[in-house]
């Protein structure tokens, strides 16, 4: 069996090719196409490596330039901009077959004490992870619910996406259906965490953070309109992404990614996002706009 957890940490660290250029390589995901997130990983990854020990990422900001192909590697161009007395910033380019095909923007501070507080708690009535199923077994009954000549109209890959063994493990607190999604608030919760035990370094932890941060986040914005990622018609993809840390945290214990989405208009969802521990301290934020754009007429 893969230990697809292990094999998705080797991808994120990178592999140093020069001074402050390094080559990645990508997990397939069935789409053929690179996943977002795992290009955000990687590219703060790349960031980080060339920033001054005792210093952690508070923020990052994201565009998605061209689709990358996962059967190729991926290089990443770390322009050191900065390094101050408190704050370090970085600039990373990917690049693919010649061409950018996502930019990066992070600042790094040292550990400083200060002003602490949080304006908004745990969402009231949020059930916890425990026995909830998670994204795997729910693919599982909702294609063993379709008829036969449904089954054979989605494509191969799409199915073995659906049931893949996973690196994070996903629990969604109300599941939809994404071959029939319905009409809902664009409101969502789910709960995510490691697929296994994580080394120590805070660094891991925050690469895999980034990764998972582009799950769900879009779809949340296609909610009220009942259509998803699967429904015929709709071209969705990611534009932008930014994403701000606050405390640290542990990706090996459960995070409720709170997501909702303020606004659709012109082809684009805006959605936004709180990632927070069980007894409900905020870790960190995201924002994301992406493309969903209506073919279906």
């Amino acid at each position: 069996m893969r230990d697809v957890l292990n094999e998705l940490i080797d991808i994120l660290r990178l592999e140093r090719i020069e001074e402050n250029i390094f080559r990645g390589q990508s997990q397939n995901l069935g789409w053929g196409r690179v996943f977002g997130g795992q290009v955000v990983g990687q590219a703060l990854s790349a960031a980080e490596q060339t920033v001054p020990p005792g210093r952690a990422v508070h923020s990052l900001h994201g565009y998605f330039l061209r689709p990358g192909d996962a059967e190729k590697p991926i290089v990443y161009t770390v322009d050191p901009i900065r390094d101050g007395k408190s704050f370090t910033t970085r600039r990373v380019v990917a690049v693919q077959g010649g061409v950018a095909i996502f930019s990066l923007s992070a600042s790094f501070q040292i550990d400083e004490p200060g002003l602490t507080h949080q304006a908004e708690a745990m969402p009231e009535g949020v059930p916890p992870p425990d026995g909830l199923r998670n994204e795997r077994e729910l693919g599982e009954r909702y294609l063993a619910r379709l008829p036969e000549a449904v089954r054979a109209t989605i494509p191969r890959a799409m199915r073995e996406r659906i049931v893949a063994e996973r690196p994070i493990e996903v629990r969604p607190v109300a599941p939809i259906d994404p071959l029939d999604p319905g009409e809902r608030p664009p409101q969502k919760q789910v709960w995510f965490r490691a697929n296994g035990t994580l080394p120590d370094s805070p660094s891991v932890h925050q690469y895999l953070l980034a990764y998972a941060s582009d799950f769900h986040l879009l779809g949340t914005a296609m909610m009220p309109h009942g259509v998803s990622w699967l429904t015929r018609g709709m071209q969705v993809a990611s534009l932008d992404h930014a994403m701000w840390f606050h405390r640290p945290f542990r990706f090996d214990d459960w995070l409720l990614y709170d997501m909702d989405a303020p606004s659709a208009q012109g082809a684009r969802g805006l959605a936004r996002g709180r990632w927070l521990t069980r007894d409900g301290a905020l870790v960190a934020t995201t924002a994301q706009e992406g493309l969903m754009r209506d073919r279906r007429g």
